[in-house]
């Protein structure tokens, strides 16, 4: 099982995609990760990396993107660009986007609906990618990557079962290491379910840790995506960098092989987070 360590960006407004990127191909993470929150100060996922094609040609660059409220030709096409731009290193989940606070609203899709938007467009994007038409429309270019595999989020049942009909990889946040095993469970049940299987090395985890306790308003955002489960959100965001290498190996040992690691409280440079984490977890890499 190949264990691989990539960086996210969060969610902050800070500018610094490129120096995060220096950072990751100095320090032998495998990828940079930015995340789309619609309603947060963080950069556009596909504008950023599109900005950091040509850098770092070893290291690959992965987007986490809401699906639902896209036009899925306009996606198909532009993530087939980007794929190229970046030379057949482009990384991608689809996220069926937040369902409360603000973002809820912004993404312009009622939840209920959200699962059905998905159903529909991940076959089209696949067949478009292959170079198919679809109802009399063909997109080009079509990725380097063939195929071009798009990875699901979630925790709800729906969009686990989704994941093993539709997915080729599962990229999970903010549960525990049992959860992340249930989920790999009902994943591989549906993918059999539907005569397909999930890579048993495409099974990952993004992970937000901090080196100091979170604040009030902190603890009360992980308990956000949590409290339906029951889940002490303390349990969710690993404080310390000794915490976040306990937390890799354990979501290791059960079969856990991709992470996305997100400092939510970095300390100094890309380059001073990045040096201090990769000596704290860099040998997992295998």
């Amino acid at each position: 099982m190949k264990v691989r360590i990539g960086i996210g960006l969060g969610q902050s407004s800070d500018e610094g995609a490129e120096a995060a990127l220096a950072a990751v191909d100095r320090h032998g993470f495998d990828s940079l990760w930015v995340s789309e929150v619609l309603t947060s100060p963080a950069p556009d996922p596909l504008l950023t990396l599109a900005s950091l094609a040509g850098r770092y040609p070893r290291r690959r660059l992965g987007a986490t993107l809401v699906l639902p409220g896209r036009n899925p030709v306009r996606l198909a096409k532009s993530l087939a660009t980007l794929d190229h731009m970046v030379g057949g290193r482009l990384l991608l989940t689809f996220v069926p986007g937040l369902a409360h606070g603000v973002e809820r609203d912004a993404i312009g899709v009622p939840v209920a609906e959200r699962g059905r938007a998905m159903d529909e467009a991940l076959p089209a994007l696949r067949r478009w990618w292959a170079g198919e038409e679809v109802d009399g429309v063909r997109v080009e270019p079509r990725p380097v990557q063939q195929p071009l595999e798009p990875w699901l989020a979630g925790i709800a049942p729906a969009s686990l079962r989704r994941c093993g009909r539709l997915g080729d990889g599962w990229l999970g946040a903010f549960c525990t290491v049992d959860e992340a095993v249930e989920a790999k469970r009902l994943i591989d049940e549906a993918a059999a379910a539907a005569g397909r299987e999930v890579d048993p090395e495409h099974f990952g985890m993004s992970i937000g840790y901090a080196h100091a306790e979170p604040d009030d308003a902190r603890l009360a955002a992980t308990a956000a995506r949590a409290k339906a489960r029951g889940v002490d959100p303390r349990e969710l965001l690993p404080v310390g960098l000794d915490a976040v290498r306990g937390r890799v190996e354990a979501f290791v040992e059960r079969g856990i092989s991709k992470f996305v690691l997100r400092p939510v409280d970095a300390r100094g440079t890309w380059d001073d987070e990045l040096a201090a984490l990769a000596a704290a977890v860099g040998d997992l890499q295998t």
